[in-house]
Formats: structure tokens, sequence, C-alpha cells
């Protein structure tokens, strides 16, 4: 379960949770090979250029919406905050990739990259569109209110422009093209 240190109390005691608080960076990442079956996490993954992340089913052209032309279909990624909230409010827990996302980050506002482009590890992404909840999520999570819960913060769709290694740890890096804000603590 995902949990955040919010309070001065909780930021004196971890020292480190300041850092980790004022900074953006990826928390997991998740690929599904195939279309309809559940999401895998790992630990870094290959994003190809053009494609997506290597063992996903976009990448291999075999996601439910590969077949159709358009922009946005190579990565999905979501906030974590966004993902905290929705268990807050709704009591819906999607800390095992129940939100079919590939890359929950933290400490920053996905939206402010929708148009521009920014860097996590190795590779160089550009903010594509909103990607807005399917009742899909429904089905996969068994919780009625899955869908209600990330709707007006299901995250962005992303191109890969310039492929490389990411990695969970990695920093969420806005290039000149983005102008994000980070998130408070």
């Amino acid at each position: 379960m995902l949990r955040f240190l919010r309070s001065t109390r909780q930021l004196r005691a971890f020292p480190d949770a300041r850092a980790a608080a004022m900074s953006s960076h990826l928390v997991q990442i998740f690929v599904a090979p195939a279309a309809g079956v559940p999401v895998v996490p790992v630990a870094h993954a290959e994003a190809l250029a053009g494609r997506g992340l290597a063992g996903d089913r976009y990448a291999a052209g075999a996601g439910s919406f590969s077949r159709w032309p358009g922009t946005g279909r190579a990565l999905t990624l979501i906030a974590a905050e966004a993902l905290a909230m929705a268990e807050a409010e709704f009591g819906v827990a999607m800390t095992h990739g129940e939100h079919r996302r590939n890359l929950v980050v933290a400490g920053i506002d996905l939206r402010a990259l929708l148009g521009g482009e920014f860097r996590i590890g190795g590779a160089v992404l550009r903010g594509a569109r909103v990607c807005a909840p399917c009742r899909y999520l429904v089905r996969v999570t068994g919780q009625p209110r899955a869908f209600d819960a990330l709707v007006g913060r299901g995250g962005i769709r992303a191109e890969v422009v310039t492929g490389g290694r990411i990695a969970v740890g990695d920093a969420v890096e806005p290039l000149g093209t983005a102008r994000p804000r980070t998130l408070p603590g």
C-alpha cells in the first residue's frame, strides 16, 4: 500500500522523506505481455522509441487499441498521489497494477507534462493526452467503485521519443518544452 509522509513531524522523523516529498520520481513499472492478462511489476524496463516498454502488449502492437492509428498508446502514467486519494476517498486500493497503467510516478503534476517532453531514466517521453479510466477497471479489480475512483485522476498517455532504460527510483525530469508543477509533500 502506498503511504505518504505529509506532516511536519513525519518529515522531521524521516529526513529522507523531505527530499522524496519534494522530488518527482518513478515509483512502479508495470507491463502486460498480452491484452487481458494481469500486469507484471518490474524493477526496470527498456523504453522503445515510438513503441512503448519492451515486454508490454502495446510495444508488440497487441494492445486493445493498437489497431487504430493515433498517438498516446506507447505508455500510460498515473500519479501515486492519485492512487492514494482513490483509496482514501473510495476505498479502492490499486497498489498491484490494477489501474492498468505502465508507470506510477510521485511528486509531479502529470497534466502539466501534456504537450511537453520529459525524461525518466535514459528515455525521453512526450505527454500526449489525458488517460481517462475505462469500465474494464471494475472487472479487473472486482471493485464497483474503481472507475469512479479514477475519474479526473487517471493519469496521462505518453509517446517514447528517445528510447532508453528506465528503473524504479529514476527522477522524472521535465525538459524545456514542459512546465510541470511539483506537488507539495
